[in-house]
């Protein structure tokens, strides 16, 4: 055995035993964190990206919104916590919304256009893509409990590019 042909298989053995699984998907999570007081889930992107979107983030609503005015009273809010933002599509992504003890009517996902957001021009820039669903008819919210010391799992919704719902479609008219 040549010398060059030994080097070449002690590389070979020494690369392949260094790998260490190191090229495997990190897994997803499926579960709240120990400790975690909000509420977790998956979110699965389905269609096409618009080319004017500024971020995609997650809130929740103690009561459903009754009128555009309401849009910003959503949780988390700032300097509380910051709504976590979303990736910009791709595999399913597992999501975290801290969020205090309590009953929460309306869980979504909210796109935002590029622009400066105001509750003048919410229904130009921000468009609901998908929501946390009643099991019992998913035409409906689903109602979420948030309990003290634990994290509330498998609140799992799409996010649908195709099929996004303007402000205007749950405060009528639209224009």
């Amino acid at each position: 055995m040549t010398t060059s042909f030994r080097g070449a298989t002690a590389f070979a053995l020494a690369a392949a035993l260094g790998c260490n699984k190191g090229l495997e998907p990190t897994p997803v999570p499926t579960t709240c964190p120990q400790g975690f007081v909000g509420v977790c889930g998956t979110v699965t992107f389905v269609g096409q990206l618009p080319d004017s979107t500024a971020k995609i983030f997650v809130v929740a609503f103690d009561t459903f919104p009754k009128s555009q005015n309401d849009l910003f009273k959503f949780k988390p809010q700032p300097p509380q916590g910051t709504p976590p933002n979303l990736p910009l599509g791709g595999p399913p992504y597992f999501y975290m919304v801290p969020l205090p003890p309590g009953r929460y009517e309306w869980v979504l996902a909210v796109w935002q256009k590029e622009g400066v957001l105001g509750p003048t021009n919410a229904d130009s820039l921000l468009r609901e893509t998908g929501f946390y669903r009643d099991k019992s008819d998913s035409t409906k919210p689903g109602v979420v409990i948030v309990s003290s010391g634990t994290g509330t799992d498998s609140m799992d919704f799409v996010v649908d590019f195709d099929h996004m719902h303007r402000v205007c479609n749950y405060f009528p008219p639209c224009p």
